[in-house]
């Protein structure tokens, strides 16, 4: 029988309410399919921080290293200034485990209302594969003559050709998989960015010709939102840097019914992988039972898919889509249940 060491971490706000059905709807996964979970918590988050000052150690960095997976609630505290947390434990994570691959599914669920007024499930069905340690957001830059008249901030984009070629691999071996329209977008900005996007189209164009079976094509990122919005249904796969991938996502997930259904990958394929529901911490919502948990329960299930429990994961993903048929809504204090309900429900429909 499998056995998987998984690190949780609850961390702020209503994570913890998200975290607690993910974990119940994991735990009737596992009996149901044959496997152990080890799960072990971790209290990383903004009380750890205003307690004692401590955000994540080294020593806390290699423990993680051993573990199978991560599983993430959520990570933001009111009382705690912006930047200090996400870059803390966020991007640290991400950068020292060496997770290059943030994997957004944008999939509409049939019963799920979009913005788009007049496109349903089967019109909204992509994947997004964003470059996750790179870009802008390596911290690369700085200030000269800050606070005076004259201060200068400079903030530079870093790409190698290792970490594109590898974002970039990773894509197409992806779509391969998934095999459905068999197409890879590269989205970026060659018209301006012509030294970054330079380099990714080249990569993008070498790797192509090993792929003979997937088409490929380019598209401006601004040309990606609005195609996203009108013909969201021509995209299958799309490939983009850091920053550009950050944006589109969270246009993705309005598009597939908002923050309360949308999860994530932070994807190491040869090491530790986290997963987390995209929407945050939500602190307004906290200890209020009302708060949407499909989000982290579909985290759990892209976390099970990665460890190899593919079927335990098809099977989560088809009670997530029962389930959402049975809410009002997926805001929270909308949905017509509480959040241990809607937990329970994915639980009753998991066979």
């Amino acid at each position: 029988m499998n056995k998987y060491d998984i690190a949780v971490v609850p961390g702020d706000g209503t994570g913890p309410e998200v975290i607690a059905e993910g974990i119940k709807v994991l735990k009737k996964a596992a009996k149901t399919y044959n496997f152990n979970l080890d799960l072990h918590e971790y209290g990383f988050g903004g009380d750890r921080y205003l307690k004692t000052g401590e955000i994540l150690t080294d020593e806390e960095i290699e423990e993680l290293k051993q573990k199978d997976a991560i599983y993430l609630g959520a990570i933001g505290h009111p009382e705690v200034k912006p930047g200090i947390l996400e870059k803390g434990i966020l991007l640290k994570l991400r950068f020292e485990l060496d997770q290059y691959i943030n994997l957004r599914p944008i999939i509409l669920y049939e019963g799920v209302e979009s913005p788009l007024k007049d496109k349903g499930a089967e019109d909204i069905d992509f994947v997004v594969v964003r470059e996750n340690t790179e870009g802008l957001y390596t911290g690369s830059g700085g200030f000269f003559k800050k606070g005076t008249a004259d201060e200068v901030a400079v903030q530079e984009s870093i790409n190698t050709r290792k970490g594109v070629e590898r974002c970039l691999r990773y894509a197409f071996e992806y779509c391969k998989k998934r095999d459905k329209q068999n197409r890879l977008t590269l989205c970026g900005k060659t018209n301006v960015l012509t030294y970054a996007f330079d380099l990714w189209e080249r990569v993008f164009y070498e790797i192509a010709e090993e792929y003979p079976e997937i088409t490929t094509d380019y598209a401006h990122v601004d040309a990606t939102t609005m195609w996203m919005v009108k013909d969201p249904d021509y995209f299958d796969v799309i490939v983009t840097d850091n920053m550009f991938g950050d944006i589109i996502t969270d246009l993705g997930a309005v598009l597939q019914g908002g923050m309360g259904i949308a999860a994530g990958g932070n994807i190491n394929p040869r090491g530790v992988s986290m997963f987390e529901p995209i929407g945050g911490s939500a602190p307004k919502y906290t200890g209020q039972n009302k708060i949407n948990p499909l989000a982290a329960i579909a985290a759990g299930q892209m976390m099970l898919d990665e460890l190899g429990q593919g079927e335990a994961a098809q099977a989560i993903e088809s009670a997530i889509q029962k389930t959402v048929k049975e809410l009002d809504s997926l805001s929270a204090g909308k949905m017509g249940y509480t959040t241990t309900e809607v937990g329970d429900l994915v639980k009753d429909y998991l066979v």
